[in-house]
């Protein structure tokens, strides 16, 4: 890996993200190249697209720009070629970013893929499920200022990608419309290993969750 080229990104990441939202920040995007690293120890894959990739995957993440999903994929490629990076990782890394979120996954949005799209892909997931993904859920739903639970609002289940990125659903919806969804997408072994357990644990959330809204001791 190149440790040079990885720290520069470190740096450049912080700095482009340091007002960024709490589930969206620096340290979400660090999860994220930790995850990938573990994942990629399994799999055949570039290092160095694999690392690139999972720091600039949230550099500018089109939730926090008006909905404009060429802002990120065009910093990233700025950057890297700044760096005199090879034009060929510089375009598998901007494919990636384009490719991985889970809404390019509905209207059959996602339009590439490699085994480093699958690696860096499933470190993102699995910061979105388990203890952090409940506590980034929540916190991104105060943010919305959304409701965090309404019995009569039912999660929609079958949304264009349209409706996804539009929807103004309580945060317990959200646990149905992707979270519990990611355990059954996830692409390698080891992805699928984690997101197994971390899946078991919100599941348990869920339970208690109800339990108390209900009054049940």
């Amino acid at each position: 890996m190149d440790t040079v080229l990885i720290d520069k990104t470190k740096h450049f990441v912080k700095s482009e993200l340091r007002n960024a939202e709490g589930g969206h920040d620096w340290f979400h995007t660090e999860r994220v190249f930790n995850n990938a690293l573990l994942i990629a120890k399994s799999e055949k894959v570039d290092i160095n697209v694999v690392a690139l990739a999972s720091l600039l995957h949230d550099i500018a993440d089109s939730k926090f720009h008006n909905d404009d999903e060429t802002i990120g994929p065009k910093k990233a490629s700025q950057f890297l070629l700044k760096n005199n990076v090879d034009s060929v990782i510089i375009e598998h890394v901007v494919k990636i970013i384009e490719n991985m979120s889970f809404k390019n996954t509905f209207d059959g949005g996602q339009m590439f893929n490699s085994k480093e799209l699958e690696v860096v892909q499933d470190a993102d997931r699995l910061d979105a499920i388990g203890a952090v993904g409940i506590a980034r859920c929540f916190n991104y739903g105060g943010f919305k200022n959304r409701a965090l639970y309404n019995p009569e609002i039912k999660p929609n289940l079958n949304m264009t990608k349209a409706e996804y990125k539009n929807s103004d659903a309580p945060t317990i919806n959200h646990f149905y419309e992707k979270l519990l969804l990611l355990k059954d997408r996830m692409n390698t072994k080891t992805g699928k290993r984690i997101a197994s357990k971390r899946h078991n644990y919100m599941l348990g959330f869920l339970e208690q969750f109800y339990e108390e809204w209900n009054g049940k001791l």
